[in-house]
């Protein structure tokens, strides 16, 4: 069984409720005001580890106690830190959050901007059978260089193409797979790139990976608190999966049954308050 190792962001996240939306220019009052761990990186080296995974993570937080924090409660959840300290406050996400589930996001990316190239000696000690898993709220320089030296250490590299940006070709076709929602999976081909190996979540609708298709798990209406963090589980435990051994079909099946259980409860990971 391999590793995974995440190459992403930590961020805090700040978040309130509402009964809906504003509209530009209006001002609503907000429920609460929660914080919360988050960051794509760190959700997804979360949920891989919940999956089962051995996981190392690599970022940056920030000289400041909410990066202290973060780091201690990433330990304490078995995952081995590879975490640079730079100079400034952690990543920050406010997060807010309608009476159906659904959210609106702002990343202040704070430390996740500094994550240099410096950062990642961990990937020197990767062996052939661990998974690499990079998204793109860290410098697509670093990005891209993630994916170079794992697939040249002979590694599997996922690449969550969230938030959206326009990778390098060679880059993208390292990937098995590129993961992208409906709405990236248009802006990847608009950019005319076209990953080697695809994989299209569609929510609660399911995935398709190079045409091979899971159904979503059904979730009642009434059950569904919060979507924050449903694609990163889903991507956590794709390669914690895929890290396992785990075929096409049976870690698209894990990775969905993961995904479904993360809108059952408030927050990008469990029991994430900071």
């Amino acid at each position: 069984m391999g590793r995974v190792v995440v190459v992403g962001s930590l961020n805090i996240d700040l978040v309130t409720h509402v009964e809906r939306f504003p509209q530009p220019g209006e001002t609503l009052l907000g429920e609460g005001l929660e914080r919360l761990a988050g960051g794509k990186g760190a959700n997804q080296a979360v949920a891989a580890r919940e999956a089962g995974a051995e996981v190392v993570m690599v970022g940056a937080v920030g000289d400041d106690d909410a990066g202290r924090s973060y780091a201690a409660r990433l330990r304490g959840l078995g995952i081995d830190t590879r975490l640079e300290i730079v100079a400034g406050p952690s990543g920050h996400a406010m997060i807010t959050v309608d009476e159906a589930g659904e959210n609106v996001i702002i990343v202040v990316p704070g430390a996740n901007a500094q994550l240099g190239e410096s950062a990642l000696s961990a990937l020197d000690e990767l062996a052939a059978g661990d998974v690499v898993l990079v998204q793109l709220e860290i410098p697509l320089t670093t990005a891209a260089v993630a994916v170079r030296r794992a697939s040249a250490r002979g590694a599997r590299v996922v690449v969550n193409c969230s938030p959206y940006a326009g990778l390098p070709p060679d880059v993208l076709a390292l990937a098995d797979p590129v993961v992208v929602n409906e709405s990236e999976a248009a802006l990847l081909a608009d950019g005319e790139l076209v990953p080697a190996s695809l994989l299209v979540t569609f929510g609660a609708a399911g995935a398709m990976w190079d045409g091979e298709r899971v159904d979503g798990v059904a979730v009642a209406a009434g059950d569904v608190l919060d979507t924050t963090g449903a694609g990163d589980a889903f991507c956590g435990a794709l390669a914690a999966a895929l890290a396992a051994g785990a075929d096409r079909s049976g870690a698209l099946h894990l990775a969905a049954g993961a995904g479904a259980r993360a809108v059952r409860r408030v927050g990008a990971q469990p029991d994430p308050a900071l």
